[in-house]
């Protein structure tokens, strides 16, 4: 029926008169199958089937089976034509140029099954079938001498689909009109079919609209795909002769004689996450191409192409066909539900390619002026009259009368989508700036509290200038500085209006005030807000202070204060029993125990005795008023100047004081000052008078605590110093009219007798040590200036210092670090065997060797064990006497041998020495010298003493002595010596 053998002639003919013709057309054949089309297997399928359903002018469907290495495609519609035949077996020459709507308009599609089969087939049950054979035809091709050459050169590969075979074997399936037969080339190409009929989606319909089903059958498996669930809006229209003499100007001839155009979006229904993988992100026209397009929706539009089929030729057409699509995608998302999933749809500038980009530039013009958006009370607006808040719904529903054009919840999302559409967002914090003026002025305290419960409280800074609605009828800014009435409680806000407080209206109470600010109106933080310090602390000054004193005693009573508590309470302004006004602090109780205390003198008042009847003396004790010794109680203390300070006697002195305790620790580089973690103070002891009672009560819990040390917190080190009430006491006469510090304790340690008086007894000891009673002579010189103390002492003329005493004074000196100690001006020494006070002008000098005594006797004597000369040396800033004299011995003197029975008591005692008749050290006669590792002397004491200390065994310079004078009587000292006790050896 299609006269393929008039074809085939044909073909053969032209390529036997030009054998370039036939490389042509096998490299064309070749290129479009490896090439533009080499993946489109299934698309191409795909559109012929749709082409021929339109032709027929029923809904198309197409049923794609795989199965034992064959690919059929049956489809219903139009069967193969004549037409249809002869442009299958020419490339470029469509025959469906006439036809609007159709999918194919190329004549290249059908090259596809190239790349994967040598001998397709189709067929249709009216008309019959064709088919190709590369084997056939090679075999004709071979049999033309004038094309040897060409088959030589191309290695005997020849165009598949040029020359058609007849074909009468192909059965049609039932139901079906047309079956294209492709037995697949091999195990690769079956490969390559299989991922394109995987890969096959809901864009195969989409993109031809005449297919409305495709069946994919593979092993047996069968999918059905559809385009339903998808939203379409299609545009079209058909251009005037000035418009193709316009746009197609630089357009193949054939293109021209198709003047429609069409431009088609989808989008899933269902929205929910991204565009279905089996739709490529791709522009189709209509056919899938290379294109990129990363809109979230699929676009079919006829745009130019390029001959590879792969991409959009740019130039007017196409440019006309971009402004087609926005405004296509605008009206795509006005028919859409008016939901947030619209904002996935709504794009960015940023595109994947040129054409992707023309089309999200035209779209994001457009959209801040088109209604899109939703509103609670404004109907749909478009997003240039739009406002997202975040918050719930609830929250947007309360304020939706005050924000225009506020989107519903879910809206507010941070996606750039909303900048795109052009809505302004709306910060939670302008929203409260919002609520002001006109805009609430009829909201009555209980909107305010129902506004409260949906406010979204994630960020309190935010939310922290929320209006509140007082009990006196006014509208504040801001929580913080309100007072919300505890229900528990029984104040009366009418009794607190003295203190200027800032009450909630009962009405719009709500925990969330809490959290911005509002303080629960307890009595105890009633007194703590600052409008009631600030009432204490002027209430001197007030022309009417009574309701002030009412209100702020009234607090005290019902919220259960103790005194100390609330020091700064002492300024309240209170009547004394004279009528007078006074601070609290400035008034004493007249049974309370420190009036007797007081010095008469002192201008203490006494509260008045109505006061007293109507609070009770606890109440006017922990406003202030004076019972016992009032206590300052502080946590947290910063020392430093400008922080601690809290108004007690002498305390800028005291804070001095410790601050030098801590020099180490205080050269470091600090980021905060030291730091007391519980400061604890006795206050008004400048007033005292009776100090034996006001010891016993402040030696006694709980006023003892004060006493304690605290500990300071400095470097990440915590040292321990004195309390301001210890330091306080030991710098004044507190006991019998000396200072603490100038006494011991009776039983203290013996070594200090003569140096300090003694305390009275009566009084803890405890507490004496604490308040810088001397107790034993280690304490004192580990205590701060302790070292310095002593020397002092001992300095001072009138202190009673024995020399035993002295030589323990010392020998404890030697082992403090010299750091700790500034060079005295004077020191207790011994001249001519008489203890003696020598200023440091006299020369007095520390012995480090006996020899060198006779040199300096003549001048004041530092005296202690000769192994600590050089430690107390550097304590005491004095040379030793090594260094003031030049001990070298002027006379001369045999060499004879020590006796051999010395070394029984002195092993290491030198094998000789020198025997002087009269030694003479630095002209003048001495007993013995130990110069230069040789010992000199004169006589048998002097020897001894010399080979003793020679020998480093000093303590036995005696028996040496005996020994020398008779030395029979050495078994006897050798035994006297094994009876020596063990602490001796």
């Amino acid at each position: 029926m299609f006269d393929t053998a008039r074809l085939r002639d044909t073909v053969l003919a032209a390529w036997t008169a030009s054998p370039a013709r036939f490389r042509e057309d096998a490299n064309a054949e070749e290129d479009f199958a490896l090439g533009g089309y080499r993946d489109r297997l299934v698309v191409e399928l795909a559109q012929n089937a749709a082409d021929a359903a339109m032709r027929a002018g029923v809904p198309g469907r197409l049923r794609l089976t795989l199965a034992d290495g064959v690919l059929l495609a049956a489809n219903i519609g139009a069967p193969l034509d004549q037409a249809g035949v002869e442009g299958l077996c020419t490339l470029r020459v469509s025959g469906k140029k006439d036809e609007a709507g159709a999918a194919g308009r190329f004549g290249v599609g059908f090259a596809a099954v190239v790349s994967v089969t040598d001998a397709p087939a189709i067929a249709s049950r009216a008309t019959g079938g064709v088919r190709w054979s590369r084997e056939e035809t090679a075999g004709l091709v071979a049999a033309r001498p004038e094309l040897a050459a060409e088959l030589e050169g191309r290695e005997g590969h020849v165009p598949l689909l040029r020359l058609p075979f007849p074909e009468d074997t192909l059965d049609v399936p039932e139901g079906y009109d047309t079956v294209v037969r492709l037995p697949l080339r091999d195990q690769a190409a079956e490969q390559v079919v299989r991922r394109m009929l995987e890969e096959a989606g809901p864009a195969l319909p989409l993109s031809m609209p005449a297919l409305e089903t495709v069946e994919i059958e593979v092993d047996g498996r069968t999918r059905t795909i559809t385009g339903e669930g998808w939203h379409v809006v299609a545009d079209s229209g058909t251009f005037t002769p000035e418009q193709v003499a316009e746009l197609f100007a630089d357009r193949p001839t054939e293109e021209r004689a198709r003047p429609y155009w069409e431009v088609r979006w989808a989008v899933p229904v269902d929205r929910r996450g991204d565009m279905p993988g089996v739709v490529p992100g791709v522009v189709h026209a209509p056919t899938p191409s290379d294109e990129p397009l990363d809109l979230p929706a699929l676009l079919i539009a006829s745009f130019p192409m390029t001959t590879d089929r792969r991409h959009v030729a740019p130039g007017p057409l196409a440019d006309f066909l971009v402004t087609r699509a926005a405004a296509a995608y605008v009206r795509l998302l006005g028919e859409l539900p008016a939901t947030p999933d619209l904002l996935g749809l709504v794009p960015g500038l940023m595109g994947k390619g040129a054409l992707d980009a023309a089309i999200r530039r035209e779209i994001v013009e457009a959209l801040p002026d088109t209604p899109l958006l939703p509103t609670i009370c404004d109907g749909v607006v478009p997003g240039s009259e739009a406002r997202a808040v975040e918050g719930p719904a609830e929250f947007l529903a309360k304020v939706a009368g005050i924000v225009p054009g506020l989107l519903p919840a879910g809206w507010a999302s941070r996606r750039p989508a909303l900048t795109t559409l052009g809505v302004r967002r709306v910060d939670l914090a302008d929203v409260v700036d919002m609520l002001s003026g006109e805009a609430v002025e009829d909201k009555d305290p209980a909107w305010w509290r129902s506004l409260y419960e949906v406010l979204p409280a994630d960020d309190l800074e935010a939310i922290g200038a929320i209006p509140v609605p007082l009990a006196d009828g006014r509208l504040v800014r801001g929580p913080r500085g309100t007072l919300v009435l505890s229900t528990e409680g029984s104040l009366d806000p009418s009794l607190l209006g003295p203190l200027g407080l800032r009450i909630v209206h009962p009405d719009a109470v709500h925990p969330l005030l809490l959290r911005l600010g509002a303080a629960e109106a307890t009595p105890r933080t009633v007194l703590e807000d600052p409008l009631t310090h600030a009432a204490v602390s002027e209430s001197l000054n007030s022309a009417d202070p009574e309701p002030v004193a009412q209100a702020v005693l009234a607090l005290v009573d019902a919220a259960g204060l103790t005194a100390g508590e609330a020091p700064w309470l002492a300024e309240l302004a209170l009547r004394g029993a004279d009528g007078e006004l006074y601070a609290a602090g400035e008034l004493l109780l007249a049974e309370g125990s420190l009036a007797g205390l007081i010095d008469p003198e002192v201008p203490f008042g006494v509260a008045a005795p109505d006061l007293v009847e109507r609070f009770g003396p606890h109440v006017l004790a922990a406003a202030g008023v004076l019972d016992g010794f009032a206590v300052v109680n502080d946590s947290d203390v910063l020392l430093d100047p400008a922080e601690c300070d809290h108004d007690l006697d002498l305390e800028d002195e005291w804070l001095e004081s410790v601050l030098d305790l801590l020099p180490g620790l205080l050269d470091a580089d600090l980021d905060v000052p030291p730091v007391v973690r519980e400061f604890t103070a006795v206050r008004d002891l400048e007033y005292v008078a009776d100090w034996q009672n006001a010891l016993a009560l402040l030696s006694r819990p709980p006023l003892r605590a004060a006493l304690r040390p605290m500990r300071v917190i400095a470097a990440g080190q915590t040292v321990e110093v004195p309390s301001y009430t210890a330091w306080w006491l030991s710098r004044h006469p507190v006991l019998g009219g000396r200072k603490p510090t100038e006494l011991r304790l009776p039983a203290g340690d013996p070594l200090l007798f003569g140096l300090y008086g003694e305390a009275p007894a009566g009084i803890d000891e405890t507490a004496l040590t604490m308040i810088g009673v001397r107790s034993t002579l280690a304490d004192l010189l580990g205590s701060h200036g302790g070292p310095e103390e002593l020397l002092d002492l001992l300095a001072d003329t009138s202190a009673e210092v024995d020399r035993a005493q002295l030589r323990s004074l010392w020998i404890a000196l030697a082992a403090v670090d010299p750091a700790r100690v500034s060079p005295p001006e004077a020191v207790r020494a011994v001249l001519k065997g008489t203890v003696t006070v020598a200023d440091v002008e006299d020369g007095p000098v520390v012995v480090e060797a006996p020899d060198l005594l006779p040199l300096v006797e003549d001048r004041p004597l530092v005296l202690a064990p000769f192994d600590l000369a050089e430690a107390l040396s550097e304590v005491l800033d004095l040379p030793l006497a090594g260094e003031e004299v030049t001990g070298a011995v002027t006379s001369t003197g045999a060499e004879r041998p020590v006796p051999p029975e010395v070394r029984s008591l002195l092993p290491a005692a030198p094998s000789t020495y020198v025997e002087h008749d009269e030694l003479l050290v630095d002209g003048r006669p001495v007993p013995w010298r130990f110069y230069e590792g040789v010992v000199h002397a004169t006589g048998v004491d002097g020897l001894a003493r010399g080979l003793a200390w020679a020998a480093g065994q000093w303590g036995d310079r005696l028996a040496v002595a005996a020994l020398l004078r008779d030395p029979a009587r050495v078994p006897l000292l050798l035994a006297e010596a094994d009876l020596d006790p063990t602490a001796s050896i």
